[in-house]
């Protein structure tokens, strides 16, 4: 049957935050059309001992299939009546609905309450006059020197030590088993490489391997610092066995011409600071441009206040946890309380940005992605057809989309307001 909302009673409360909860009641004339319906259906296709296939009576499939025509007949129109009711409304959930109260007796009207959020309506008064300051862009010359340090780290040489104990920098080898109450070993040994320093391991452990000779064992007690990933174990303390195998120490190639045409395209040392230099320019750059990016976001959202659907946050959140099968349901709550904050933000952030560029036109055409994508075959020296064609499979090409959108937002509204430069110090 097709049910017609106008014999439906729908009534619609609006709740905060874009929240609704519809009320429909389905007269009880309809919900029995439908239950004979489903039971006529039935009967058609029933095998059932001494009928004949499609000869089966309907008050037989009544009696013998009831609850189940009736569940059945309930499921169907209550569907039906939420797609009709929407209908009637004008309403376009963003969210799936939630069944929230049912009420129901054998020949009585059917009534249901159904909660879902709708997409928010956001009324932007104020996009220009704002003040926003841009943080220097200075780059120290002792950064500079970090980043080559680095450079002759990746390319330097581990040497074995065959004498003196560990100490910062150094590589080494242990193996680490844990001891039982009588000091013998509880479980396997475990084989591990780590860096004297680096935070690879907790600082009892670091601190004990710095007491031993290669070739040497020793027994120690640690403790598990209160910073520890695995909150069950902060604060305790056990007894282990290590064993150190090997010491090395980083052989550094000198810092001169020959390391940096190594490393790239330099004839120079001096080439490769100046390209060093210039790529942590254009980073700090990116970085400052973002801070303003969202700096003035922040000033706008101030001044448009409005409210964000709890279920757009919810997804958010869900999507930068990831994967939550494995995590238990009140620490997945609390997680989502901790991050909620940032969701809700990003969410008026995005949003925002989709209402600015449907107002101004500022959507992204397919002439600018095409010229985007020409300018990332230019840079990878590549076909454009083909970095179009791994874009699509990727799915890349509507968060491209997005970007090139984002950017006439934010080019928009830099002419809106003021950006001024921070003073380097």
């Amino acid at each position: 049957m097709t049910l017609d909302a106008s014999h439906l009673k729908i009534s619609l409360d609006e709740q905060d935050s874009w929240r609704r909860i519809m009320s429909v009641t389905i007269p009880a004339s309809i919900v029995q059309e439908e239950e004979r319906s489903a039971a006529k259906h039935l009967a058609s296709r029933a095998r059932l001992k001494g009928f004949r296939k499609g000869r089966v009576p309907t008050k037989v499939i009544e009696n013998r299939f009831g609850g189940t025509l009736r569940q059945e007949a309930l499921d169907k129109l209550i569907g039906s009546a939420y797609k009709q009711a929407l209908a009637s409304k004008e309403l376009r959930p963003i969210s799936e609905g939630e069944l929230e109260d049912l009420q129901y007796k054998p020949e009585e009207d059917l009534i249901f309450r159904i909660a879902f959020d709708v997409e928010p309506v956001i009324e932007v008064e104020r996009l220009s006059g704002f003040v926003v300051e841009r943080p220097a862009v200075k780059i120290e010359e002792e950064q500079v020197d970090d980043v080559l340090t680095r450079i002759q780290e990746q390319n330097g040489v581990w040497q074995p030590l065959e004498e003196g104990k560990p100490v910062e920098k150094n590589l080494v080898s242990v193996t680490i088993t844990r001891l039982d109450e009588k000091l013998e070993s509880s479980d396997e040994s475990r084989e591990y490489d780590l860096v004297i320093g680096s935070g690879d391991a907790i600082p009892d452990i670091e601190a004990s391997i710095c007491t031993l000779q290669v070739g040497e064992t020793g027994d120690f007690d640690i403790s598990f610092p209160d910073d520890f990933p695995d909150e069950s174990r902060r604060g305790e303390s056990e007894r282990v066995r290590i064993a150190l195998t090997a010491r090395r120490q980083m052989d550094l190639p000198p810092l001169d011409d020959d390391l940096a045409k190594q490393v790239g395209e330099f004839e120079t040392l001096e080439e490769l600071k100046s390209k060093v230099l210039e790529d942590m320019e254009a980073e700090a750059g990116q970085q400052a441009d973002s801070t303003v990016r969202s700096r003035l976001m922040d000033m706008i959202i101030e001044a448009n206040p409005f409210d964000v659907p709890t279920s757009m946050v919810r997804r958010y959140s869900d999507g930068i946890m990831g994967d939550t099968s494995q995590i238990p349901e009140e620490r997945l709550t609390e997680f989502r309380d901790q991050i909620r904050p940032e969701a809700e933000r990003a969410v008026k952030r995005i949003l925002l940005i989709e209402e600015i560029a449907k107002a101004h036109s500022l959507q992204s055409t397919e002439d600018e992605i095409d010229d985007r994508v020409e300018e990332i075959a230019e840079a990878n020296k590549t076909d454009a057809a083909k970095v179009y064609a791994e874009l699509q499979k990727a799915g890349r090409i509507e968060t491209l989309e997005r970007e090139l959108t984002e950017k006439a937002v934010f080019d928009f509204l830099f002419e809106q307001s003021e950006i001024t430069e921070g003073s380097k110090i």
